[in-house]
């Protein structure tokens, strides 16, 4: 299974999925035309996550952290065996690097400096959103299905379209969507680093992998 992430430099940034607690700050979201009408299937939130990937200097592998988000909650609606609609909110404060796992000095101090004030201020917008705001099918390509919908980070809500691969069966629904690059300064997260630590990219990459179970 491709891995996929977030991406920055240094410090990288996160990505996701993300919505905060606290009134949006600024928004250009999109219009909610899904219902909640059908079957509800609840988060499986052990085996759903956030990938990120983040970048310096030159979008590379070479020169990048990726790591993971773990999700708080959320839900999908199921109606005549399609999904409908859905909702994902991760904790922010799960935001972690896997490439530093094994070197923990480093990866408390990128950890944490992701989490402060320079980047994504997680004592304030402790939890980031995705919430779907149109299903369709695709027929082309490697995804079977194209959504809509509007991504929170930081209290900035911007619409953002994801392909995915869409699977329910019986009392379980999967979600992939493709990696996915959005601007995190569009999002409020605008730190450089010094140029000679090299200079932070813009792009983050992100990939959100979901497992829902039907609510009896």
């Amino acid at each position: 299974m491709k891995r996929i992430l977030f991406s920055l430099a240094i410090p990288a940034l996160f990505t996701v999925v993300s919505c905060s607690k606290e009134k949006p700050v600024t928004s250009d979201a999109n219009e909610v035309t899904t219902t909640k009408d059908g079957s509800r299937f609840v988060l499986d939130t052990l085996n759903s996550n956030v990938e990120w990937k983040g970048y310096k200097v030159f979008k590379s592998e070479n020169t990048s952290h990726f790591g993971t988000i773990k999700f708080e909650s959320g839900d999908v609606t199921v109606k005549d065996g399609k999904l409908e609609s859905g909702k994902f909110v991760a904790d922010m404060a799960s935001l972690t690097s896997e490439d530093l796992k094994n070197k923990k000095d480093d990866l408390e101090k990128l950890n944490g400096h992701l989490k402060s004030a320079d980047f994504f201020e997680v004592e304030k917008f402790p939890t980031a959103s995705y919430e779907i705001t149109k299903v369709s099918p695709s027929v082309e390509g490697d995804y079977n299905t194209i959504l809509d919908g509007n991504l929170t980070i930081k209290g900035i809500t911007k619409s953002t379209q994801f392909k995915a691969n869409v699977a329910v069966n019986g009392a379980e629904v999967s979600i992939a969507t493709e990696p996915k690059d959005i601007m995190r300064e569009e999002f409020g997260v605008k730190f450089q680093s010094p140029a000679a630590n090299g200079v932070i990219k813009n792009e983050v990459t992100l990939q959100i992998r979901v497992k829902a179970l039907e609510k009896k």
